[in-house]
């Protein structure tokens, strides 16, 4: 009987149950063969294989009172074979701080020549258009450059400085309440001296009154004594000076028994620069349009060689000079119409970040923005990178070293001398330290170890990493 649909129906029972029953057994063979099969692939994802090459150091983080609590990422690798040794949490993201300055770091080599650029100029008839192009030295208290000083103050030209569109002068997610601290400057197109005033105390010393010296010295008379509306209860006894919100006025923190320095940012604007400019060259300058002509040629002046400002960046962890390196760099893309951090970030992420492990998250050169979020494999990814494409004394010579300098100084040191160089990063409830080891045998490893979300005190999780980095060193 042809199987057609009027005769499936007459068939009835007779063909149609065994057919279903063919069906169940079927599927039930298969359901059998995918549940048989899915522990072990279940497992092969739980467990990649580098996160079982070093079990002594697993069992080391696990057993950690100080680490556990908190999340805790960790990466090693061989620094010249790129071979990963251990993995901890490689693939979750982690705010990374002041990390995040490895990447501004390398946007300057990729985009920076080996000079910083300090000034565009072009020279009409009797007047000297200039403008700024983010150089953050011009009179720094800690990597001062006279260059530019100089070369305005000799010019015999009537002076015009011209504004340039800039990013705003806080990063987005940026704490609005640390405007008044040293860590966060304005960040803008043409900084004088860091763009904060620094304060030198020295108390009573026999009949000689207690002395109070104001650089620049343009800031002195907006300086006075604390006003009572000004004392915060359980003010910082280390706070000396406190400056008002929305204004270029300090108070000061008195009386005082005690030398101190402190360094307070002051509020940036267009107007305030022409005056502090003036004021510092000791003569007249105009405010004008850039608007270069195609007869005018358009001349940058260079300035300091551009490690002076790496070095300090990344040993002491100058987020001022970060912010200023990404505005800097932008002078080499576009228009030249703009200085802007955010241009600079798309282009890089674009160019030379694509063949990371996984996307970075990234919002200012700094690192002070939560909202900058990272993977610890891309970080070590990034220091693999780093040593494959700068010579290595060089790329060690401008990190903090272990008991050398910069924010490592008391840290990873024995007689032999520095084992680590690094990067660290530090905001509330989150420490974190990547760069480079050396191990006892000889060996280099590029590594991440970040903290993030921890409550314990941050000087507990600081030794508790030194104590798990020594055993890498003395282990592998």
């Amino acid at each position: 009987m042809p199987l057609r649909p009027q005769n499936l129906r007459k068939l009835g029972p007779v063909l149609i149950r065994p057919l279903y029953f063919l069906l169940l057994l079927t599927l039930g063979a298969t359901q059998l063969t995918a549940c048989a099969q899915a522990p072990e692939k279940a497992a092969v994802a739980a467990a990649p294989p580098t996160a079982e090459k070093l079990p002594w150091l697993r069992n080391l983080l696990d057993s950690s009172a100080v680490l556990r609590p908190h999340a805790v990422g960790l990466v090693l690798a061989d620094a010249n074979t790129s071979e990963i040794l251990f993995a901890r949490n490689e693939a979750k993201y982690f705010t990374p701080a002041s990390n995040m300055k490895l990447f501004s770091f390398y946007a300057g080599l990729k985009l920076l020549p080996d000079s910083l650029p300090s000034l565009r100029y072009f020279s009409r008839g009797d007047t000297l258009f200039f403008q700024g192009t983010g150089d953050p030295t011009f009179l720094h208290g800690d990597v001062p450059s006279r260059r530019a000083f100089e070369f305005l103050q000799k010019r015999p030209e009537l002076l015009a400085s011209c504004d340039i569109a800039c990013s705003p002068p806080y990063g987005p997610g940026w704490p609005w309440d640390d405007f008044g601290y040293y860590f966060q400057p304005e960040r803008g197109a043409f900084p004088m001296y860091g763009n904060t005033v620094r304060f030198y105390a020295a108390p009573p010393a026999g009949r000689a009154p207690s002395r109070l010296r104001v650089l620049p010295r343009y800031f002195a008379p907006l300086t006075g004594p604390v006003p009572a509306a000004l004392r915060t209860p359980g003010i910082d006894a280390d706070t000396h000076v406190v400056r008002a919100l929305e204004e270029n006025r300090f108070y000061v923190v008195t009386p005082f028994n005690k030398r101190w320095i402190d360094e307070v940012p002051f509020r940036t604007s267009r107007a305030f620069t022409l005056r502090l400019l003036g004021d510092t060259l000791r003569r007249p300058l105009v405010g004008a349009p850039w608007r270069p002509r195609p007869a005018d040629t358009v001349h940058v002046l260079r300035g300091l060689p551009v490690d002076s400002l790496y070095r300090r960046m990344l040993r002491v962890s100058d987020n001022f000079l970060a912010e200023q390196l990404l505005l800097m760099a932008s002078t080499t893309l576009g228009a030249h119409d703009s200085l802007s951090t955010q241009r600079v970030i798309r282009y890089v992420r674009k160019a030379y970040l694509g063949t990371l492990p996984d996307p970075v998250a990234w919002a200012d050169g700094s690192g002070l923005s939560r909202l900058n979020l990272v993977t610890p494999r891309t970080l070590v990814a990034l220091l693999l990178r780093l040593h494959q494409e700068v010579p290595e004394p060089r790329l060690l010579g401008l990190l903090a070293a272990g008991g050398h300098q910069g924010t490592l100084r008391k840290r990873y040191h024995d007689a032999t001398g520095p084992w680590v160089w690094g990067k660290t990063g530090s905001l509330a409830n989150n420490t974190n330290l990547s760069g480079y080891l050396r191990t006892r045998g000889g060996r280099l490893l590029a590594f991440t170890f970040l903290n993030n979300n921890h409550v314990a005190d941050s000087g507990d999780v600081r030794n508790e990493m030194e104590r798990v980095l020594r055993q890498v060193r003395a282990q592998l």
